[in-house]
């Protein structure tokens, strides 16, 4: 049987002492923060409210006990948010762990049909 029209997806959250710290959203969100450098425009991007999205940074630096982003207030160059170094590394983990679910997925998916159109 084939279902074409089906793709597998892997959800990934990181957690610490079973809480959720990073996951989808909080991704997005980051990445987001990381190209336009506001959390403003970043949570917008990433399909969340400002406070939803000052609350996500929050709740990861204080499950992780360390900064996530730096910002500097407006003046005349303006102001802007960015990541930490260590935010960076993290979020950079994240995706490639994410990537390669996927494509293990993708694989797997793929594997039982190939092996089924090869003994035919």
């Amino acid at each position: 049987m084939q279902f074409p029209e089906l793709v597998p997806r892997a959800f990934v959250t990181l957690t610490k002492r079973g809480e959720s710290v990073i996951g989808d959203r909080e991704a997005r969100l980051l990445d987001a923060v990381d190209r336009v450098r506001s959390i403003k425009d970043a949570a917008s991007e990433a399909g969340i409210s400002y406070r939803t999205a000052w609350s996500a940074i929050q709740h990861m630096e204080q499950a992780l006990g360390r900064p996530m982003v730096v910002s500097r207030a407006g003046g005349p160059g303006g102001g802007a948010t960015t990541l930490t170094d260590e935010c960076r590394r993290l979020l950079a983990r994240y995706q490639e762990l994410h990537q390669q679910l996927e494509e293990n997925l993708a694989r797997a998916w793929d594997t039982p049909e190939e092996t089924a159109q090869a003994g035919d």
